[in-house]
Order: C-alpha cells, then structure tokens, then sequence
C-alpha cells in the first residue's frame, strides 16, 4: 500500500475518502524542517549551504510517516501545488532519506491537483512526476534570502535603535508604504469648495434634482466657488433667471463583470464585505479548499478550465435562462509573469452548488463561498445593459446652466448575482430621471448651497494595502497574508476600524532603514528580486548567483553602519521624523523648545529598557 503524505490531517481525509482502502494518507502537518534562527544557518562562503533542523513537534508526524514506509514500499507526496507544497515535499524526501527510511529502490514520487475532487485526485495519480528543482531553487532562495535580511539587519536595528524588534526582506517595504501615507495624511490641509443644487419640476409636476455647473458663462471647475459669499452669489444668479431644458441625451451602455477570483482579489473583496483581514481570509478559504468545495487558494491566475466554464454556463442557463448566457464564453488573461504562481482561479469544485446546497456549519466559510460561487458565476453571465440620461438646464441668456443626470438598468445580466464592492464611496448616477423634453421650462423650487473639503489620501486598509503591494510587484499570493500580520503581530502597526496606522516604533524602523538600507527599502529594488525569484522558478537564473549578487552588496552596507554611534542615528531620525514629533506651534515658537526648563533643546532618545521618549539636552541636570 502507498504512503500518501498532504499537508493537513482536513486534506488527509478529504483524499482518503477518494482514494479507499489501498492508500496510506498521512499528513505532515505543514514544513518539517526549517532553518534554526541562530548564526550560521546559511553559510555564503559555502554556496549559501543551509544547515536544516526538524521542528521538535515534526519529529513524531516524521516518524509516523518512516513507519508506515517500512510496511509499505512506495512513498507518494501529495502537498499543495505551489513552491511552498513543493519545499514540503523536498525537505520530506530529504528527511525521509536521512533516516533511511527511504532506501535507494523506494519509488517515490510527487502528485499535483488544483482541487481536492475526486477526478482531479484520480487523474493526478495517474500522471506522477519526480519533485521540481526549478521550484525548490526558488524557494532555497527566498528562504535563505529571508534569513540573510533578517538575521543580519535585525541585530543592527537592535544595537542601533533599541526597542525595534525585527527587519524583513518584504515586511519592511511594506511597513514603508504605512508610514509614508500616515506622512501624507499629516501633510495635508484641507481645502474648503461649494457646489450648489436645485430641485426642479417639470410642466408634468414631477422633481428632479441638478447641480450648477456654468456660472457667468463660465464652465465652473471644482475650487471655482471657494467659499459661502461666492456660493451665495451663485444661489442668487440662479435663483433671478428662468430656465429651459437646452438638452436631452440618452446613451446606452454596459457594464461587463469582474473576472473570477485570485488570491489577492478574494483578500481585498472579502474585507470590503466581511471586514475580514488578510489571514482571516486565507484560513477560511483553505478550510474549504481541504474540504474539497473550492480551487486552491494561493494562485495569480484568473483563467479557468474548460470544463469549469462549460459547467459555468450550464449553471447559469439552468438557473437564471438562455438570456443571462453570453454567446461565447468570457475568457480571462492571466497577468502573472510566473507560470509556477499562476493556477487557475479560485472557483468552486461544483459550479450548480449555492451555499444552501452545501450546508456549510461555519458562518465565515458560508460567507466565503457564497461570495467565491457569485463571482465565478457572474464572471461567465452576460453584460449589464444600462441607458445613462444627460440633461442641460440653462437660462436664456447662458450665463447659469445646470445639469441632471441619470440612469437605468434595461437588462440587469450579471448584476442579478454580483456586483463587486468599493474601497471608496462613489457618487453614483444610479437614479431615474422623469420625462424630460428638450425645450420645455423647468420650474425652480429649493436651491441649496454646500459646502465640502477636500479629503486627505485615505489611510490603508489589509485589502488595499495588498492591492498596492500587487501592484508595485512586491510580495506573492503565498506572502501577502503573512507580511500583512507581521507587522502588526511586531507592534510596528495597528489596526483601528480596519484602517492600518503605523506606531512610532514602526516610523523609527522605517526612518532609520530607509536612511541607511535605502536599497533595500525600494520599491523597484524589491520587485526586481521578486521576478529574479520568478525566473529561478522558471529555470532562466541560477539561485546561487541571485544569492551571491544580492549578498555582495548587503553584507557591504551592514558593514558601513557598524562604525555608526547611536547618537549619530538618533540625530539623523530627529531630522527626518522632526514634522511628525514636533509639529510648528500656532504662536511661532520654536516646537524644539523644552516646555519645562525653557532652554534645552527636545529630541528623540532612547531608553536602556528598549522604549524611545521625548527628553530635553539638559537632562538629567
């Protein structure tokens, strides 16, 4: 009997129950070896050798897994289908050889599916392969560079800043990205702009409402009328003249949906509805995915099987008619350079299960489903058809006109089972308007003036934080999450109302990297060695001469701050943290000034306990 190993003990039974009583499944409850965090563990001078340990809770799921071996000959690995499943399945073959429990006449092999099913499970073993080194190179690389960052630039953060806990290859640029927009924020200054609207009637008494959009003759821009005189003359120009419908002009349009769901898509839309962080969404989704009810999770791809798109289009044809049907069906482009990341979408296993089929127990999985089962359908429904009015009111000698819009949904398509959620409120001209006709008068009734600011940019949220991370090409569907938590479990950020706001901890991190770790803080720098990673993947690049480069360099500038004094760096971050410490005073004073002495100068210090405070140059006299 074959020993199948997955990660999971869920996954386990899920495949158990296809595979009957002639497999062994076992579950290796996640990696079981890892690069102990002490010196040493990678060795540039040697290659970038990595000296690896077996987690204390692996040894008995190892051991489990050596005996099962010794009554059956064969050894199947079965984890996830992307570099982290692979790196499992390496470090357990290596293990496994360590121990000898795998001998040199042991068949063993390695199985991928993109869906825990019964036909994917079943045509997965039928097409075994041997372990991908490309994919296992790619991950030996991250992994070592992960700890070369790590475990030299956190003990320089440590002797230089006391109080900061860790740095990180991808965490710290992302922890930049927090800060520099709280900077935005505190920047900015609110700019104060009034619209004005008025409610009109039409000769058949039925109201509609416009706002001013010509003053004097004049198309207004957004800040032309600044303040409440202006807007009162405004209200008057309107309110003395007699109007008349110069325009009516209605247009169709449509709307196409959303394609299926990626990892980091299903990230950002589950906390625009749930609320629900990055990690949050990630565990519901892979309780799902063991249970076999939805596509692997950590994918880039948006495209979607044949068959899945038939059974789409079946599906939506059964439930909703042949109107909903598009003739062809849509197809969806992958963006993702790095086939290894690019699965499929991430779908449901059974296109005609609604959440009520499934009788899911758990609240947030019958969340995520119902919301990964809508999207896909809707991604292979037909268009919506809308009809979009715009209508000009202007007076007769054009010097104010106004105007009204609108607009109504002819046929609803797609939007009959989804519509995809915004990170900002939109105004939206989703109203109807009465019959208008072009020439008539339009009767005046309330005109009314409003008065707005500007808004600064909004702070991040989880879901937007890795919408901007994906775009900037930093981070994979496999790290968003983790990167996401960390530094939030690191103290460097919180969490409030669902808005990410950076500690001081985290901008004295960020100030100080970014002062003398520029490179290594860059966005450009950081997305460059993720497509190098790619192509390691790929087997265009040789890790060891990623590692090399990168080390060349990085070990350079770790051994340019050893000469630094702490007062030097406390001096420089004063200068650069200075507008977020000590903002100007309303009366003129020097901020720098120390309240209680009246001569010494406040800066930033550090404490011997690893805190930072506020003290003055004349402390401790």
């Amino acid at each position: 009997m074959p020993v199948v190993v997955v990660e999971s003990p869920a996954k386990a039974k899920t495949i158990n129950k296809y595979l009957g009583s002639d497999y062994t499944v076992l579950a290796s409850y996640g990696h079981v070896r890892d690069l102990p965090p002490k010196d040493g563990s990678v060795d540039p001078e040697e290659g970038f050798s990595m000296k690896w340990e077996i987690a204390s809770d692996s040894k008995k799921h190892v051991k489990a897994i050596a005996d099962a071996l010794k009554e059956d000959g064969e050894l199947i690995l079965a984890t996830d289908p992307d570099r982290e499943g692979e790196a499992i399945s390496w470090h357990l073959e290596e293990a496994l050889r360590n121990r000898k429990a795998i001998k040199a006449d042991t068949p063993v092999s390695r199985v991928v599916f993109n869906a825990i099913t019964k036909s994917a499970v079943t045509e997965a073993m039928r097409n075994p392969r041997q372990v991908d080194q490309d994919l296992v190179e790619a991950y030996l690389a991250r992994r070592a560079l992960d700890y070369l960052v790590g475990f030299n630039l956190s003990p320089v953060l440590w002797r230089k800043l006391p109080g900061a806990k860790s740095a990180g290859r991808v965490q710290s640029v992302c922890l930049r990205l927090i800060v520099e927009r709280e900077m935005e924020v505190e920047a900015f200054r609110a700019q104060e702009y009034w619209t004005v609207k008025a409610l009109l009637t039409t000769p058949r008494g039925q109201d509609f409402e416009a706002r001013l959009t010509v003053l004097g003759g004049k198309k207004l821009d957004k800040f032309d009328i600044p303040d409440a005189t202006a807007a009162e003359l405004a209200v008057q120009a309107v309110t003395s003249r007699d109007l008349t419908v110069k325009s009516v002009e209605a247009k169709p349009a449509s709307r196409n949906p959303s394609p299926p769901f990626m990892t980091s898509t299903l990230q950002q839309e589950a906390s625009r509805k749930f609320g629900f962080g990055a990690r949050q969404a990630m565990q519901v989704a892979q309780r799902l995915y063991e249970a076999g009810r939805i596509t692997y999770m950590r994918t880039d791809g948006i495209d979607m099987a044949p068959e899945a798109v038939t059974a789409a289009r079946d599906a939506i044809r059964d439930r909703y008619g042949a109107d909903y049907v598009p003739a062809d069906p849509r197809m969806y482009k992958n963006k993702a350079k790095n086939a290894q990341e690019a699965h499929e979408c991430i779908r449901p296993t059974e296109m005609t299960a609604d959440v009520e089929a499934l009788r899911l127990s758990d609240p947030d999985q019958r969340r995520l489903y119902d919301l990964i089962w809508k999207r896909t359908l809707a991604s292979q429904m037909e268009g919506a058809r809308l009809e979009r009015t715009t209508v000009d009111i202007a007076s007769g000698d054009a010097q104010v006109e106004l105007r009204a819009t609108g607009q109504v949904v002819l046929f609803d398509g797609f939007l009959k089972v989804y519509e995809e959620g915004r990170d900002d409120v939109v105004d939206d001209d989703d109203k109807r308007l009465p019959q208008i006709t072009e020439g008539e008068r339009a009767d005046k009734g309330d005109i009314t003036p409003e008065q707005h600011f500007t808004q600064p940019p909004p702070r991040y949220t989880e879901a937007t934080l890795v919408k901007r991370m994906e775009e900037l090409g930093i981070g994979r569907p496999s790290t968003y999450a983790t990167i996401v938590t960390t530094i939030q479990d690191r103290g460097y950020v919180r969490k409030e109302k669902n808005r990410l706001f950076p500690e001081d901890k985290g901008r004295l991190v960020t100030a100080f990297l970014f002062n003398y770790f520029r490179r290594y803080v860059g966005y450009d720098f950081t997305a460059k060695l993720e497509d190098e990673l790619d192509d390691i993947t790929s087997g265009e690049r040789d890790w060891q001469d990623v590692l090399a480069r990168f080390w060349r360099d990085f070990k350079a500038a770790i051994e340019e701050t050893s000469e630094l004094r702490i007062t030097e760096v406390l001096d420089k971050i004063n200068e650069v943290l200075e507008p977020h410490l000590f903002p100007p005073n309303e009366d003129g004073s020097d901020p720098r000034l120390c309240p209680n002495c009246g001569e010494g100068r406040l800066s930033m210090r550090t404490a011997r306990s690893g805190g930072a405070f506020i003290g003055c140059s004349n402390y401790p006299e």
